[in-house]
């Protein structure tokens, strides 16, 4: 038995395995009541919707990652990524053109076939629960964007590293670590002004008091910000948040507009701070440099690998090649991503706590970021009685009740500590 295949096979069998398991206990854990100190984030009525929301995306969730697996066991198995390839071969292109060709379609495929459960997701189960007003021309639009992005920027990235491994076989993981490297920094770096505009409008906040209270704010905290942004995510989704992009001079602080609707000027800048933390914590360097040593270590691997002759048998090839040999490294990879994967959410939980130490620390009252964050909950239908495997699988923050205890726990220890 070829081990590529046993092990390729494995990895996939047990990641739909171990997310269905999660998923059923998640469905289990739902409680008849909220958890204590949690009771003012839902009234009953609220409070049985948001596990309906929950019951109905975990079950559709199941289904998503069943359909996954019946898509692409059988591809594989009756001989489709070779099928494939050697229709491609006929057209006679260079190898770096196969390339582009071959990953480019089975892209297209996937994408094409996950379309129906997209948009039943957007106009079906968001547009149940109150929270979708994305209208129709507005989805193709952003999908039509998500193909020419990925033509502009993904086509010459992916031909520049098969060319690399196609050409420069000695070191070429290296220069393709490099390459990587500058073109995520640059990608980061020109985003927030060029890239994420096409999907929303970003708009500086008017003066007032809110913008005068963040930027006060962010003077005491010495947070360097030329501006806040309004995001106007009400065109999309109902649903409430915000986020940190970008470095240098093109990073920014964005609040959604459905956010700034819904709270009070100190709720949001107890939001603002938190996001500031991850600023003033180092968590985004922390995260590039993770993420730097990430792909270096990919790219080590698959110089390894793309030789190996039995992982190109293991999808029954009739020719190897790098571009074939990319993708199957993908799914080789599959445990070792899961293993990182669960080790980088539980890193980010940790960075989350950090954050709203931070935020406990700057703002003048606490309980103005507690308010924040059940409200935050309430209008995103949060499920606040998640089980432990489900967080640790997917939760980049923690749980509301435990957030909310961590915050409570330091400010009485911020007040016992300044007290006479």
């Amino acid at each position: 038995m070829n081990p590529f295949f046993v092990i390729i096979l494995a990895a996939i069998v047990l990641d739909f395995v171990l997310n269905l398991v999660a998923n059923l206990l998640n469905l289990r854990a739902l409680k008849l009541e909220p958890p204590i100190g949690l009771e003012d984030v839902y009234n009953p009525d609220e409070y049985r919707r948001s596990q309906q929301y929950t019951r109905t995306n975990t079950r559709f969730e199941c289904v998503t990652d069943a359909f996954g697996l019946v898509v692409i066991l059988p591809f594989w198995l009756w001989g489709g990524f070779n099928y494939l390839d050697q229709i491609v071969r006929s057209w006679g292109f260079i190898a770096i053109v196969n390339g582009l060709l071959y990953i480019g379609i089975l892209l297209m495929a996937h994408s094409l076939l996950m379309l129906p459960l997209s948009v039943y997701a957007t106009f079906g189960i968001e547009q149940r629960f109150g929270f979708n007003r994305t209208a129709p021309r507005m989805f193709i639009l952003d999908r039509l964007k998500g193909v020419g992005l990925a033509l502009l920027l993904g086509a010459p990235l992916l031909a520049s590293v098969l060319a690399l491994f196609e050409y420069i076989r000695a070191y070429a993981w290296l220069y393709c670590w490099i390459v990587v490297i500058v073109f995520s920094l640059a990608v980061q770096f020109v985003a927030p002004r060029w890239i994420m505009p096409l999907f929303n409008k970003f708009t500086p906040m008017k003066p007032g008091e809110l913008r005068d209270s963040i930027v006060d704010y962010c003077r005491r905290t010495k947070f360097p910000v030329r501006d806040v942004f309004v995001m106007d995510s009400s065109k999309r989704s109902t649903k409430s948040g915000a986020f940190f992009t970008g470095f240098g001079r093109n990073k920014r602080i964005a609040l959604f507009d459905t956010l700034v609707q819904k709270h009070s000027t100190p709720e949001l800048v107890a939001v603002l701070g938190h996001e500031i933390a991850h600023y003033r914590k180092k968590h985004i360097l922390q995260g590039m440099i993770i993420g730097i040593l990430h792909t270096g270590i990919v790219f080590f691997l698959l110089s390894i690998f793309v030789d190996s002759l039995g992982l190109y048998q293991a999808f029954f090839m009739e020719q190897p090649s790098i571009y074939a040999g990319l993708l199957f490294f993908g799914l080789l990879y599959t445990p070792v991503e899961m293993l990182l994967s669960i080790a980088l959410k539980m890193l980010s939980r940790r960075n989350e706590y950090q954050a709203d130490r931070f935020a406990t620390e700057t703002i003048e009252e606490p309980k103005n970021f507690i308010n924040a964050l059940k409200k935050l909950s309430s209008d995103n239908l949060t499920n606040l009685t998640p089980h432990p495997l489900y967080v640790v699988l997917n939760y980049s923050h923690p749980p509301l009740w435990q957030r909310v205890h961590a915050i409570q726990k330091h400010a009485a220890e911020l007040a016992t500590n300044s007290g006479p």
